[in-house]
């Protein structure tokens, strides 16, 4: 029998099934497993004629045919690529988040650490084509946001996404790029760079496009359906009325997610799509503070999800031996609590005094957190 991983990668590449179809047909059966062990008959009332030959033909030679052979070649390049994971929707890294949105992505190719794709989240995009000042508007709230806590999410795209990008890595947080093509390939293809100082900096890249699709339009709005689905908030920096960032905003919306907007100028035809979204019911946003104290809950949301995933399932999160002294602590985490008072104090104090960059402090102060040893109070920290 197929593996779960094979089964779904060959169930959505049956003609005209894609995702859609693939939560149809999960309505009628368990699993694309059982619907691989069903008789043939049975699959021309579930499949139109060409995919029900397609599966027939699979069925009497798996290594001959063409499906079979294509199969085969994707799961041969997924074994063979370090860093590379493919999750199905059952995966416990897959993120709980996206699994709420209206028929999610069955499969998604991560490349980097996939538990980033857990973490606090917010999408940050605009117009490819931006004013320097929405450029510049977005590295800064991109790279305060990630010192606060936030993973930032955005489309890999020229302007506002790049910018969003490599502002969390300026700041030394995780940021996810979610592409609009196959995993395999880079688009644009001048972001070959930043794609990788992304996976080498502890962020990913995300897609749910087989292997070896290329840059189609269409590919773009369903892309940005994750990138929604993925955050718990979206900020459009700078956005045309007909633009992609609004479809993002949309989703957003849809998801039950929150949506900021910065306000422009008048005159600024770049700044009319926030604008509508601001007469809609978006939040509008002055400065990156705003959305923080909006998102405190979703940060303090996470750290209990941390806690409890951690007890759950100890074998996905590598914790340190605890002897009876107490927790075993590492180099940082000793500096840390050493550098913590009894009384609240602020990330910016505590890096400070340590010399931690904020990704790493960020990770420290969770860490110490699950041990018991210190608590958060608003939006500092102080030991127990």
């Amino acid at each position: 029998m197929l593996s779960p991983l094979a089964a779904s990668l060959l169930v959505l590449r049956l003609p005209d099934v894609g995702v859609a179809g693939y939560w149809r047909l999960l309505e009628l059966v368990e699993s694309p497993q059982q619907l691989l062990s069903q008789p043939v008959q049975s699959w021309r009332s579930f499949l139109n004629p060409a995919a029900a030959e397609m599966l027939a033909r699979f069925n009497s030679d798996p290594e001959g045919s063409d499906v079979g052979q294509k199969l085969a070649a994707e799961l041969a390049y997924i074994e063979s690529q370090p860093g590379l994971h493919c999750l199905t929707y059952d995966d416990p890294l897959y993120p709980r988040l996206l699994r709420e949105i209206p028929r999610p992505p069955p499969l998604l190719y991560v490349r980097g650490d996939p538990t980033c794709l857990s973490l606090p989240q917010l999408a940050i995009v605009g117009s490819r084509n931006p004013s320097g000042g929405g450029s510049e508007n977005a590295e800064r709230f991109a790279h305060y946001l990630a010192e606060r806590g936030f993973a930032i999410t955005s489309g890999l795209a020229l302007g506002i996404d790049a910018a969003a990008h490599r502002g969390a890595l300026r700041a030394g947080g995780k940021t996810i790029a979610v592409m609009g093509t196959g995993i395999d390939l880079i688009y644009p293809s001048r972001h070959r760079q930043l794609a990788q100082e992304i996976v080498d900096n502890g962020g990913t890249l995300v897609s749910e496009f087989p292997l070896g699709t290329s840059s189609h339009a269409s590919n773009f709005p369903q892309r940005n359906r994750i990138i929604s689905g993925l955050s718990g908030g979206t900020l459009v920096v700078e956005a045309a009325v007909q633009s992609g960032s609004l479809i993002t905003a949309s989703y957003a919306l849809q998801h039950d997610r929150e949506v900021f907007a910065i306000p422009g100028s008048i005159h600024n035809p770049l700044a009319r799509g926030c604008h509508q979204l601001i007469r809609q019911g978006a939040t509008l946003v002055e400065t990156a503070q705003d959305i923080v104290d909006q998102l405190a809950g979703l940060l303090s949301y996470k750290r209990q999800e941390v806690k409890s995933a951690r007890a759950a399932q100890p074998e996905l999160f590598a914790e340190p031996a605890v002897v009876d002294e107490g927790p075993q602590l590492g180099e940082d985490e000793r500096s840390l609590l050493q550098a913590l008072s009894y009384d609240p104090l602020p990330v910016d104090l505590l890096a400070e005094r340590t010399g931690l960059d904020v990704g790493n402090l960020s990770a420290q102060l969770i860490g110490l957190e699950i041990k018991g040893l210190i608590q958060q109070v608003g939006a500092c920290y102080q030991r127990l």
